[in-house]
């Protein structure tokens, strides 16, 4: 009877330990020395102007000189669905990028779930609207307004969580946008938005992580993802 017990303790534990299963380690997206991992959006290759690896940068340079064509958008090889990214990156005064997640090369072009990366002191006057400054989910769904966001040219901290529909950014170390996919309150917030006719937006998929050529100088480094199973937990 003794034996019989501990086997069935055993049975139990071991269906603990695969229940709670840990999520995969981080893994870094970019090396610090190669753009092995990427490649231009629709395009087989990096592109051959605009992006560069610079003291473990990925840099995207101002449109100008010989980079005038710019070297468009360029997305991860490798496609997730539940993951934790985190990021460092810094603006040009003056500056407005992003990072796309959730991007599919079936539509037109890389309309996507975006965390906005811009210039918020200079690009104030425009009047863009908080849900187009910087941590937002662009054009849908505005920033924490105690947001800690650093200067134009200084390093910020950026971190996109996709757990199952919950969505989450964080700037700095602080929460700023939370979300649901497929939720009523993201439908709404996207009838308002530049995305209210495109089909599938705001639903869930496995998708590439992008980042945006907006024709402005930007770099990012330390990207690293953690994939999570489809009911995992993030950090706080």
């Amino acid at each position: 009877m003794r034996r019989h017990l501990l086997a069935v303790a055993a049975l139990l534990l071991a269906g603990v330990a695969l229940a709670g299963q840990a999520p995969s380690a981080d893994r870094s997206l970019f090396d610090g020395k190669t753009t092995q991992g990427w490649r231009g959006f629709k395009k087989p290759a990096f592109p051959a102007h605009g992006w560069s690896v610079q003291d473990g940068w990925l840099k995207k340079a101002a449109a100008k000189g010989e980079d005038s064509l710019g070297g468009g958008d360029i997305i991860t090889v490798d496609t997730f669905d539940n993951f934790e990214l985190q990021f460092e990156w810094k603006v040009a005064p003056g500056g407005n990028s992003g990072v796309k997640y959730l991007v599919t090369e079936d539509r037109s072009g890389p309309i996507a779930h975006e965390y906005q990366v811009i210039d918020d002191v200079r690009h104030a006057d425009a009047k863009i609207g908080a849900n187009r400054t910087t941590g937002a989910l662009y054009d849908a769904i505005a920033p924490a307004a105690n947001k800690p966001i650093k200067p134009a040219g200084e390093i910020n901290a950026g971190r996109i969580v996709v757990n199952g529909l919950h969505v989450e950014h964080w700037l700095n170390g602080v929460k700023v946008v939370d979300y649901e996919l497929n939720s009523d309150a993201l439908r709404a917030a996207k009838a308002k938005s530049k995305f209210k006719d495109e089909p599938g937006w705001g639903t869930k998929l496995k998708g590439h992580i992008l980042l945006q050529d907006h024709g402005d100088e930007v770099a990012f480094r330390n990207l690293r993802i953690r994939e999570l199973p489809a009911s995992g937990g993030t950090r706080q």
